[in-house]
C-alpha cells in the first residue's frame, strides 16, 4: 500500500468491540507530571499542611496543563451527530494502547509505535448509503500524529487539517496531536461528500495546529520529495518502509527520532535516513553496528558500492546518524551525507 511512485526514486516500500471509558484522574499518570501531582496531593493530606496552603496547591494543580488527558473525550462532546444524510448510529467506543487490538488487530501495532494514547470510534448510518466509520486517534504529540499520517500517505492531497489524503472511500488527516481516519464501506459520490464534510467539521473542532518534528528541518531542501517523507521511532516501522535488517542494528527505539525521505536530483536519485539519538554514545554504537552488519566494505568516508550498483554511505556526528541508501552515484551519496551531518550543532 505504501509507495513513492510519485517520486522518480526507486525505493522498496511495503504495506504495511469493547467500550473503554476514560479513566478518572487518580488513574491517569500517562502524561508528564500527572502521577507526580497526585502523589503530591496525597502527601499534602498526610502531612496536614494548613488548609489555605492546601487550597493554593490545589489551584496551582488545576492550572497545570494536563498534557493530553481528556482531550479526546472533549472532542467527542462536540462531534457532529449528523452529516448530510448520515447520523450517529450507536454508542461511541474508546480504546487505549492495549485494547486497540480488540478493534484493529492488524494495524494496532502501528499506532502503538507512534505513542497512541486513545482512539475514539464512531459509526454513522444513512437510510440509503454505506456506513461511515470515524476513528480519531490521540497521540502523545503532534510529532507522532504527523508520523502516523506519513505512514501511509498515498492518495489525493486535500486541504484539511494540517495534511489530508483521500483514496477509494477512505480519508485521513492530522492536526495537532490527532490523526483522524474516516472510511465508507462503499465508495459512492454521496459517501465521498459526507466524508469530506465530516472531515472538515472535525478538523475545525481541533482548535490549534501542532508543530512538525524538528528533525525535518535538517533535511536538505534541494531534490527533496516531500510526499516521500516518513517519520518514525522504531525498527519495525523502518523495515515496513525500507528493510535494513531483522536485527535492530541502528538501535532505534522510543527515544529516537528518524526520518526517511527520497531525493531526486538532476544527477540522479537517492534515499536518506536521518536518526537523532538521546545520547552521542548511542549514535556512535548505531554507526558502528551499521558499518559492521550492513556496509562492511565501506571506505574511510563510510561509503561503499553495493551489489545492485547503487551507493550507500553513513556518517555520525554528535547525536545524529545519517545514512544514504540507493544513491545513483558516489558523489550523490557524499553530497547528501555532507548536507545532513553538516547541519548538526
Amino acid at each position: 500500500m505504501l509507495s513513492v511512485t510519485d517520486t522518480n526514486a526507486v525505493i522498496p516500500f511495503i504495506e504495511q468491540v469493547t467500550p473503554l471509558p476514560f479513566p478518572s484522574p487518580p488513574d491517569w499518570g500517562r502524561g508528564p507530571g500527572e502521577g507526580v501531582v497526585w502523589k503530591t496531593i496525597r502527601c499534602v493530606r498526610m502531612k496536614k499542611i494548613p488548609l489555605l496552603l492546601f487550597i493554593a496547591l490545589w489551584i496551582n494543580f488545576l492550572m497545570i496543563p494536563m498534557s493530553n488527558a481528556g482531550s479526546l473525550e472533549e472532542l467527542q462532546k462536540v462531534l457532529p451527530e449528523n452529516v448530510l444524510n448520515w447520523s450517529k448510529a450507536e454508542q461511541d467506543h474508546f480504546y487505549d494502547s492495549e485494547t486497540i487490538f480488540d478493534y484493529i488487530d492488524g494495524a494496532g501495532e502501528v499506532y502503538r509505535a507512534y505513542n497512541m494514547r486513545y482512539c475514539l470510534s464512531r459509526r454513522y448510518a444513512a437510510p440509503e448509503g454505506p456506513p461511515i466509520i470515524l476513528d480519531a486517534f490521540e497521540m502523545d504529540s503532534s510529532y507522532d500524529a504527523f508520523g502516523v499520517f506519513t505512514h501511509d500517505p498515498d492518495g489525493d492531497q486535500l486541504a484539511i487539517g494540517q495534511g489530508a489524503v483521500y483514496r477509494s472511500g477512505w480519508l485521513g488527516f492530522w492536526k495537532d496531536r490527532f490523526f483522524v481516519s474516516l472510511y465508507a464501506d462503499e465508495e459512492t459520490e454521496a459517501a465521498k461528500q459526507a466524508l469530506l464534510a465530516l472531515a472538515r467539521k472535525v478538523a475545525s473542532l481541533i482548535k490549534k495546529e501542532g508543530p512538525k518534528p524538528q528533525i525535518l528541518s535538517r533535511l536538505p531542501k534541494k531534490g527533496l520529495q516531500a510526499l516521500s517523507i516518513r517519520y518514525f521511532h522504531d525498527h519495525p516501522v523502518l523495515n515496513r518502509h525500507y528493510f535494513i535488517s531483522t536485527e535492530n542494528i541502528l538501535r532505534l527505539g522510543g527515544q529516537t527520532e528518524a526520518v526517511l525521505a527520497a531525493y531526486q536530483l538532476k544527477e540522479g536519485a537517492a534515499l536518506i535516513l536521518l536518526v537523532h539519538y538521546p545520547e552521542a554514545e548511542k549514535a556512535k554504537d548505531a554507526y558502528s553496528g551499521f558499518l559492521k552488519h550492513y556496509l562492511p566494505d565501506a571506505d574511510a568516508s563510510g561509503i561503499a558500492k553495493l551489489e545492485n550498483k547503487k551507493w550507500c554511505g553513513a556518517s555520525v556526528k554528535g547525536l545524529s546518524l545519517a545514512v544514504v541508501l540507493e544513491a545513483d552515484s558516489r558523489e550523490i551519496a557524499k553530497d547528501l551525507l555532507g548536507g545532513l551531518i553538516g547541519k548538526d550543532k
